[in-house]
């Protein structure tokens, strides 16, 4: 779905530094936005969203700039889902990259109308981009892999953040590498505590 790390390098996104300072840095200075559907507003804490969020890219994965994740219904996801992929029926998390497109599986792409392209001001940067995540989703793989929402919700957002980051699943080797990067931000949010209640 995505280009890859080299795409990621040349977005301008620090992929690997070597100080954690730099990680730190680079986490405070993100601006997190997240959105909760009102139906779910008594299951999800923005709080904990965001710090999940914050600790993914304060691993050092994640370029400054804006990212906004929003936690929606079943319907919403299928329609973007149908809208931005060509896929009918919802999915977990979709990932909408300022600066990486993802692959379109449908038989026409009238979304990616070169004259529906946004445009920034020259003083102005992308960021990171915008994840949406299906709750009843969550709900249903997290009740399937016999684990807390809590955790299916944090492995969908370092799922989604590395998508944006350039990271994806659409061979073997990709993969590989994209679940050892998940496997090893999961273990950073239970050191965090994130993963507890």
């Amino acid at each position: 779905m995505r280009a890859g790390r080299r795409a990621a390098r040349a977005a301008g996104i620090i992929v690997a530094p070597n100080s954690a300072f730099v990680s730190v840095l680079l986490a405070a200075s993100i601006t997190v936005s997240v959105q909760v559907f009102e139906e779910f507003a008594g299951l999800v804490e923005e709080q904990w969203i965001e710090s999940v969020a914050r600790s993914a890219l304060g691993d050092g994965c994640g370029e400054p700039g804006p990212l906004s994740i929003v936690i929606a219904d079943d319907a919403t996801l299928s329609q973007l889902n149908q809208t931005y992929r060509g896929l009918e029926g919802t999915t977990d998390v979709l990932s909408f990259s300022p600066s990486l497109a993802g692959a379109y599986y449908g038989p026409n792409d009238p979304a990616r109308d070169e004259h529906d392209a946004f445009v920034l001001p020259p003083s102005e940067r992308a960021g990171l981009g915008e994840l949406v995540i299906s709750y009843a989703q969550a709900e249903r793989q997290a009740e399937a892999a016999g684990h807390t929402v809590r955790k299916e919700l944090a492995l969908l957002l370092a799922h989604g953040i590395l998508h944006l980051l350039g990271y994806d699943h659409e061979n073997d080797a990709e993969g590989e590498k994209m679940r050892e990067r998940e496997s090893k931000l999961m273990g950073r949010f239970q050191t965090a505590g994130l993963l507890v209640g």
